[in-house]
């Protein structure tokens, strides 16, 4: 067994079976998704959009790819055609556009809201008031799916502010879930947690984690 299908089956061996892996492959060279894919793995995150578009050209069809990075309204036409989830949707104007390009394709594309619940003032996402205020408006759209909510916590060891910020992302999913119970069957994912941090999303409700070094190693700057 190489090292990267040993490092999913430790990860796997510690996962509940309702929490699904998705492995962020970001810059990583084709070889190691193939190893990847070897060892079972199926679904991937990718956060640069050409990068996606290439790595899906050249990696088996049965792939679900899961866009995490940031996305710009104007790049959403080139992952349209076949983009499995798009976890960091943090804005309106992006919810419309991933309509407008999924229905150019006759699909229903599901997405993620990104919820800002860090300290830090880099990171994207909705505040929770405002993400309930807006839910009608949010639901309004025919070819997107919204199936849960996406955080990125604090970058700190500190496990009591982790905790707190995955607990208050939990509760915000079931106020939306109470708010809109005609879609509560499709409010199901709770994207929480990465490399350092994924044991404790985990035990504070989150269902799909985001793990890249743990699996393929340091990051490196060279994609493909």
């Amino acid at each position: 067994m190489n090292q990267i299908a040993e490092n999913i089956a430790v990860i796997r061996a510690q996962l509940p079976p309702h929490v699904t892996l998705v492995a962020v492959s970001k810059t990583k060279p084709i070889q190691a998704l193939h190893e990847a894919y070897s060892a079972g793995q199926r679904d991937f995150g990718e956060n640069y959009v050409q990068e996606l578009e290439e790595k899906a050209q050249l990696l088996p069809k049965d792939i679900r790819w899961h866009f995490i990075g940031h996305l710009q309204s104007n790049k959403v036409k080139y992952i349209a055609p076949f983009v499995h989830l798009i976890h960091a949707v943090d804005s309106l104007k992006l919810l419309a556009e991933i309509d407008k390009q999924a229905a150019k394709h006759q699909r229903v594309i599901d997405a993620l809201l990104q919820v800002h619940v860090s300290k830090e003032e880099t990171k994207f996402g909705w505040e929770a008031e405002e993400m309930l205020q807006s839910s009608a408006q949010l639901f309004g759209f025919s070819h997107v799916r919204i199936r849960g909510l996406m955080a990125m916590a604090s970058n700190t060891s500190d496990e009591a502010q982790l905790a707190t910020e995955f607990e208050q992302v939990h509760h915000l999913m079931t106020d939306l879930q109470a708010l809109h119970p005609e879609r509560k069957a499709e409010l199901t994912v709770l994207s929480m947690g990465m490399s350092g941090d994924w044991p404790l999303a985990v035990a504070h409700g989150s269902n799909m984690i985001r793990v890249g070094s743990t699996i393929f190693g340091v990051r490196t700057a060279a994609p493909i």
